[in-house]
């Protein structure tokens, strides 16, 4: 990286943690006991200049590098705030390329400016009760009828379903072709026949919202389609990388801060008369963490630089969230249980680490799926 690059990154890394420090610490545990960020806090990191920043200029981004992007992402999760790395990941790096990478010119000044902004908050409504990741099995539909398109259906698990003022929905256009016959589209949360259910609760990342989103003989313009009609799948694909690289950051970073936590306090906690950092079990485990956080990271940033060339594939991406993901249960298990029982108790933040760790497995394509994927391309279907 070039010495202008780490200057960049080095004054963007200051302006992050001036935000987080500010906006967000102080505030956190109560967001994480009411199950989502404030709607406002959107509207701050906009003024901060911390969302969707790698967009171009005429959108009022900064149009920084994907790297910053990353480093968001890396320090939001580093200093324990899981549900808002989920948040942003969606937003900014997940949506926010979507529209950019597939829509047309008017599709993105319509909704770029006011991401960037904060004034719009985005999701992505892929995930079906009935359905999971088989996207084939999708049941929601959207049927052309003049010049709009009519949707009906359901999905669940959305992230920033409850503040979304924008959903990219997957729905089938041809019902009959199966992943062939999905198409994206770009739909206003305001419209009537959107309905959203109450927040999901879950074990981990409280803090990030999670909602059932249901569509009603829902209307859209038809220039609200996003790409080319039943070409969803295929750019669900193509952004596949990109999103799993923002998950294998928030894995590798959250692992990061889970061992700085531990670092800090075994050098603090006595036992038997002396600091626990002092026992070899101590000292070997934090090592083995430190190696293994170490080997993911620089997985991470061998795929950085293949992505920066347009050369990362869908296998890398499935070998990366695989073994960044997995490591990171591993690292933060080994960490919490330094703690001793303080470790299972809310007042200690390594016990957020944990329970919000668990999910980096599951969303965006479960282990499963992954080695299903890596599988693949070793022998074949």
């Amino acid at each position: 990286m070039s010495e202008v690059a780490n200057e960049e990154l080095e004054l963007f890394r200051d302006m992050i943690l001036r935000c987080l420090e500010q906006e967000v610490a102080p505030y956190y545990e109560q967001w994480e006991k009411d199950h989502q960020v404030p709607r406002e806090l959107w509207n701050k990191l906009g003024e901060a200049g911390m969302l969707c920043v790698d967009m171009p200029e005429k959108y009022g981004a900064a149009e920084a590098s994907f790297e910053v992007n990353q480093l968001i992402n890396w320090e939001i999760c580093r200093m324990g705030f899981g549900g808002l790395g989920s948040n942003y990941n969606i937003h900014a790096n997940i949506c926010a390329p979507y529209i950019y990478n597939i829509g047309t010119e008017a599709q993105r000044e319509q909704w770029l400016p006011r991401m960037v902004t904060g004034e719009v908050v985005s999701c992505i409504a892929m995930t079906e009760p009935g359905a999971g990741s088989d996207l084939a099995g999708m049941r929601t539909t959207a049927v052309r009828d003049g010049d709009e398109y009519v949707i009906n259906g359901s999905k669940v698990f959305i992230t920033n379903g409850i503040h979304a003022d924008l959903a990219i929905v997957c729905a089938k256009t041809d019902v009959n072709a199966g992943s062939k016959g999905i198409s994206l589209f770009l739909v206003d949360t305001s419209l009537p026949g959107f309905s959203k259910g109450k927040s999901i609760e879950k074990i981990g990342q409280h803090a990030s919202d999670t909602a059932e989103l249901f569509f009603d003989n829902l209307r859209v313009p038809a220039d609200a389609l996003l790409g080319e009609e039943n070409k969803g799948f295929i750019y669900l694909m193509e952004e596949l990388p990109r999103e799993r690289l923002g998950c294998a950051t928030q894995a590798v970073a959250q692992a990061q801060g889970a061992l700085d936590l531990a670092t800090e306090y075994v050098q603090e906690r006595k036992a038997f008369g002396q600091a626990i950092s002092q026992f070899q079990n101590t000292r070997f485990k934090l090592a083995e963490v430190k190696t293994d956080i170490a080997l993911s990271k620089a997985l991470l940033d061998q795929n950085m630089a293949k992505f920066a060339k347009s050369e990362m594939t869908v296998d890398d991406a499935a070998i990366l969230k695989l073994a960044t993901t997995e490591m990171q249960l591993k690292a933060v298990n080994e960490c919490l249980q330094l703690f001793g029982g303080y470790g299972y108790t809310v007042e200690y933040p390594i016990s957020r680490f944990y329970v919000d760790a668990r999910i980096q497995t599951i969303y965006a394509g479960t282990s499963e799926i992954m080695k299903e994927v890596i599988s693949r391309g070793i022998v074949g279907r």
